[in-house]
C-alpha cells in the first residue's frame, strides 16, 4: 500500500513583519558562522555561513488541545516558502535525528517515534497507516524544536 504525503513548511507570510526588522522582544537576528546549525522552517534548508537568520519563538501547534505548543525556530532572512512534491523529503531532514508526533483530528497525540533522518519517509508512511492519524509534526529530536508538518496528499 502506497501512502502519499506532503511536507509543508511554515509560510513566509507569517513572518513578514518580523523579517522587515520590526522585531518583537523575543526575536533576535543571528549571523550564521557554522554549517547546519540553523535549519530554516520556511525554506526547509540549512542556512549557509554568512547568512542571517531570525531566531524567534513560534506557536507551531496553535490548537485547542493539551498539545498546543510553541518553541524556538530559525528563519533565513530571504527565505522563500518551500513547495515540495508529494512524498518529497527535504534535505534539511535527512542528516538529523528526528522526532515524529502523530495527531488525530482532535489534535491529540496518538503516535510518536524517534528516527534517523534517512528513515523519515518510512516512518511517515507507517504513522499514516493508522487511519486515525490526521497529521504529523516533525521535530529535531536533540534540541526538540519544530521543523515541519506532514499531511496526507
Amino acid at each position: 500500500m502506497t501512502i502519499k504525503f506532503i511536507i509543508k513548511a511554515i509560510p513566509s507570510s507569517k513572518f513578514s513583519e518580523q523579517l522587515s526588522q520590526n522585531l518583537a522582544h523575543d526575536a533576535k537576528w543571528i549571523n550564521v558562522e557554522g554549517d547546519s546549525g540553523y535549519p530554516c522552517r520556511v525554506s526547509l534548508i540549512d542556512a549557509k555561513i554568512g547568512e542571517r537568520v531570525l531566531a524567534l519563538s513560534f506557536c507551531h501547534h496553535d490548537v485547542s488541545s493539551p498539545y498546543k505548543a510553541s518553541g524556538p525556530i530559525f528563519i533565513r532572512e530571504k527565505a522563500i516558502t518551500a513547495q515540495l512534491n508529494v512524498n518529497e523529503i527535504p534535505s534539511v531532514l535527512l542528516n538529523r535525528l528526528l522526532s515524529l508526533r502523530a495527531y488525530n483530528v482532535d489534535h491529540m497525540m496518538i503516535g510518536a517515534e524517534v528516527v534517523q533522518g534517512n528513515e523519515v519517509s518510512l516512518a511517515i508512511t507507517e504513522q499514516f497507516m493508522n487511519e486515525d492519524v490526521a497529521y504529523i509534526h516533525i521535530h529535531n529530536a536533540r534540541p526538540g524544536c519544530f521543523s515541519c508538518a506532514v499531511y496526507r496528499a
